[in-house]
């Protein structure tokens, strides 16, 4: 089993992965959303989360996705970036100071904007060191599933390439083999 991802990154994968295409399960359904963020630590056991909550879950989770494409070739979105700033606004992400002058991240805010703003800890911390450039999604269009490239040269592309790697290139060869017949 390979080691987690640095600064937290995990979490932020898992998170763009409750929604899984192939499968169509969402996991931040209007049932499971104050589920899975309990199950991560984000939240309380007797929090609930409303509709306008979970809309917000969802619009991250997109704009994560979003640059996730963006660390795998696909074209930078302007509004992801919009969507992460207010998240981090809304859950008043801050630099705190320790007694001996270490600086870490945090929110301020309590429940379920502070949640939000906690998934933005590993990605700013990530953007330091240059490790959230190998935090990619999936660029197979069916796919998209968020998964950390460990190759050296940082040129993974697909989730698995036995999976969606291959699905791919069957689709190209077939694709070369019908424009040979016409």
């Amino acid at each position: 089993m390979p080691e987690p991802p640095p600064h937290s990154l995990d979490l932020v994968i898992d998170f763009v992965n409750t929604l899984d295409i192939e499968q169509e399960t969402d996991e931040l359904g209007a049932e499971g959303a104050a589920a899975w963020f309990v199950d991560a630590g984000l939240l309380a056991p007797e929090a609930e989360i409303d509709e306008i909550d979970r809309r917000r879950a969802l619009s991250l989770r997109e704009a994560l996705r979003s640059l996730m494409l963006t660390n795998n070739g696909g074209a930078p979105s302007e509004q992801a970036g919009q969507v992460l700033e207010e998240v981090a606004r809304t859950g008043e992400l801050s630099v705190r100071f320790a007694v001996g002058g270490a600086a870490t991240l945090a929110p301020r805010a309590e429940g379920f904007p502070g949640a939000l703003a906690r998934l933005l800890v590993p990605v700013a911390s990530a953007s330091g060191d240059g490790t959230w450039q190998r935090v990619k999604a999936c660029r197979s269009p069916d796919c998209l599933w968020a998964f950390y490239d460990r190759s050296r040269n940082r040129s993974g592309v697909w989730c698995e390439m036995a999976v969606c790697g291959n699905r791919t290139k069957v689709r190209a060869y077939r694709s070369r083999g019908e424009k040979r017949r016409r």
